[in-house]
């Protein structure tokens, strides 16, 4: 009875089965660092976000205070720490709000395009037949098109291009969340297409299991796996498309919202004439946050894949192999047990076969 309990494997806590720790455990080397540096970066760009009207000194569209005016243009001062805009708004503030804003659009633009290319890819992939033809051909039209010029068209049709903070916010996201639902709609298709020919589905028929039943009890939960991944990824690029509409124009009214794009057209003047600190801080905030995203994303895609997975376990057998290798010309510990594995007065030929006495 002792040495069954002994050999049991400890279960391991209820905090190290969660996502983002389980793959944390899992990865090694520097796949481990990339995706450490990404977490911090995400929960930095998180954190600011949520405490936006706690870190921000000021208000995103605040002009004065109590002192006066702000002035335009103005340097980094104990005042304002990262300068001021040439329009007189504070940058530090306009940064720091401006991670608000985007966390809110990737919130809305991808809920909004899973929710949408995975019905979608459901329908079709079932189904099949007809709606199936049709979607795909609509899903490869959409996808074949520019996704920035779609996006700008998007904003036009849903806003004339400027709004309010949510009617802008809605128009960015609704207009992201164009441009993405044909990529959840092609992988989901694609798995349902595979899963419902699995034996579970075709038995789940047999007993008289409805068509809704079969798609979201069985065929659902066995296509979604790979979401988080691709959540991941389309949120880096939803900050970038965000950040191009505001600089081309089409993004939200700086007295509406803080926006990193719109920050980054103003400041184009001030470059030429050496004023960096307009310019430098919202450009570094989209370039970190999307790092952090980017290499969360692939560190999830490499850990999900079984074939980079088990180079640590490769890795980590390597030893074990060497040491219990028994080609000709091996090392002399490479008997079954090493040399106390050996039975007295046994040894190994020029062969490396076992001989005994």
């Amino acid at each position: 009875m002792a040495s069954g309990t002994s050999g049991t494997a400890p279960k391991r806590a209820i905090w190290s089965r969660l996502p983002v720790v389980h793959q944390l455990r899992q990865s090694v080397g520097l796949q481990r660092g990339m995706l450490i540096v990404g977490l911090v970066l995400t929960g930095i760009f998180i954190l600011t976000a949520i405490f936006a009207p706690l870190i921000a000194p000021y208000g995103f569209a605040q002009l004065k205070d109590a002192h006066g005016q702000f002035g335009s243009q103005q340097p980094p001062s104990p005042a304002h720490i990262w300068g001021t805009t040439v329009g007189g708004y504070d940058v530090f503030s306009r940064v720091i709000w401006g991670a608000q804003t985007a966390i809110l659009v990737i919130v809305v633009a991808v809920i909004l395009s899973i929710f949408a290319g995975v019905v979608l890819g459901l329908v079709s992939g079932y189904f099949g037949g007809w709606v199936d033809r049709v979607l795909v051909v609509i899903a490869d039209a959409i996808y074949a098109f520019p996704s920035l010029l779609l996006a700008i068209v998007m904003a036009i049709v849903i806003s004339g291009g400027q709004s309010s903070l949510w009617g802008g916010i809605l128009a960015a996201a609704i207009s992201i969340t164009v441009v993405y639902i044909p990529q959840y709609f092609r992988v989901i298709r694609s798995e349902v297409v595979r899963i419902k020919a699995e034996a579970y589905v075709e038995s789940a028929k047999v007993v008289g299991a409805s068509n809704g039943r079969i798609m979201f009890r069985h065929v659902y939960r066995n296509s979604t796996r790979t979401l988080p991944l691709i959540f991941t990824l389309n949120s880096s690029d939803a900050i970038l498309t965000l950040a191009a509409l505001g600089f081309l124009g089409f993004g939200i009214e700086p007295t509406a919202a803080a926006e990193w794009g719109y920050d980054l057209n103003k400041a184009l003047s001030d470059v030429t004439s050496g004023i960096w600190w307009t310019s430098i801080y919202p450009g570094l905030a989209i370039v970190l946050v999307v790092l952090g995203i980017t290499l969360v994303g692939e560190s999830l895609n490499d850990l999900a894949d079984p074939r980079l997975r088990g180079r640590r376990r490769a890795a980590e057998a390597s030893g074990l192999v060497a040491e219990t290798s028994v080609v000709p010309g091996g090392p002399l510990e490479a008997g079954p047990g090493g040399i106390d594995g050996l039975e007295g007065g046994e040894s190994f030929d020029e062969h490396g076969i076992e001989v005994k006495p």
